[in-house]
């Protein structure tokens, strides 16, 4: 049984205070005989439970991650989970002939790529605790993209965004692409740009096996993990009537949550669960398939002084080539294996153009 397992158990201090006395005691010249009650001083009884009054019980409570916020009511302002059908946000601008010179002249002058992503997502962009080297999809994309601009896919530079603070990189131009398993909603479209599609995930819910939960349903009354900043808690809160949502700053710090009995489920796209399970065999992705989640990678949106169009179509002129040279499958294999055979890329979706 693991350490975790069963219900929540109280760590309970009762003898410390006493042992650190008799520890004193020996180190202050205290004879063995009279702590015994041998020949050096009187007999003594054997201590029992009532000797121990006015000794503390200590309850060890496991401490929330950093940052945790715990919530019981519905935030205003979640992402509509019904689809809004007057918006499409999956278009984007068409792949042209222009070089990366051309479309990218300032970051081929700087001579690298700045990429926002996460450190602690496994399978997608987690460090390699044996090279200590960032690696998985999302960092395999990101150096593709590199390989296209540079030549070299080693011309890449990564900064650890979290959800929260992913759209504030771009707004401020701290990075130029994020590419952190990142939904492209119509939300999201008012505040910057995305690439075409690169993945489609989709919501579930990952439980510990035995645990009874195979249904959003069974969530009712429980305490369930998401990030902040994404939309994952959306759907519950238009499911459920009861619900506790601890939010967190990584997805890491839910497997910590979950493992500690500090939360009963975690809910997001299945891409990132089959990376929370894989490093935990006692938990499972339980129940049906919920909303979709399409992958893009996010770019600032396109202003007189920060035109990102040329740096839209690069970004999707990269998707172009590893749909038909095959990449895109390689990477899939490396690292999503465990969500099933391969679905194939999404197929783009290109905004009209006028012809030129």
């Amino acid at each position: 049984m693991r350490w975790w397992a069963g219900r929540r158990t109280a760590r309970v201090v009762t003898g410390g205070v006493l042992v650190a006395a008799l520890v004193l005691a020996g180190a202050c010249g205290v004879d063995d005989d009279e702590a015994r009650g041998g020949d050096g001083g009187p007999d003594r009884e054997m201590i029992s439970e009532s000797d121990h009054v006015g000794i503390p019980e200590v309850s060890a409570v496991m401490p929330l991650p950093a940052g945790a916020v715990i919530s019981t009511d519905g935030p205003t302002g979640l992402p509509q989970v019904t689809p809004d059908e007057s918006c499409d946000p999956l278009p984007s601008l068409r792949p042209d002939d222009a070089p990366p010179e051309e479309r990218v002249p300032r970051i081929r002058d700087r001579g690298r790529l700045i990429v926002g992503l996460d450190q602690g997502s496994n399978l997608f962009s987690f460090r390699d605790p044996g090279t200590g080297q960032l690696t998985g999809f999302d960092v395999d994309l990101a150096r593709e993209i590199a390989r296209d601009i540079f030549g070299d896919p080693g011309q890449v530079e990564f900064r650890s965004l979290t959800s929260v603070n992913r759209i504030e990189a771009l707004e401020n131009n701290q990075v130029d692409v994020v590419i952190r398993s990142m939904s492209i909603t119509c939300a999201r479209r008012e505040l910057i740009t995305f690439s075409v599609p690169y993945y489609q995930a989709y919501q579930r819910v990952l439980a510990v096996r035995g645990s009874g939960i195979t249904e959003i349903e069974h969530l009712e009354g429980r305490r369930v993990c998401v990030a902040a900043g994404t939309t994952s808690a959306s759907r519950l809160w238009e499911e459920l009537q009861r619900l506790t949502v601890l939010s967190v700053n990584t997805w890491a710090d839910c497997l910590v949550a979950i493992q500690q009995n500090q939360v009963d489920a975690i809910t997001t796209d299945d891409a990132i669960l089959v990376g929370i399970t894989a490093q935990d065999p006692y938990l499972e992705i339980v129940g049906p398939q919920l909303n979709a989640e399409p992958y893009g990678v996010g770019i600032a949106k396109s202003t007189p002084g920060n035109n990102t169009d040329g740096l839209v179509r690069q970004v999707n002129s990269t998707l172009e080539r590893i749909r038909a040279d095959g990449t895109w499958n390689r990477m899939y294999s490396t690292w999503l294996s465990g969500l099933g055979p391969s679905p194939g890329m999404p197929e783009p979706a290109y905004v009209p153009e006028e012809p030129r």
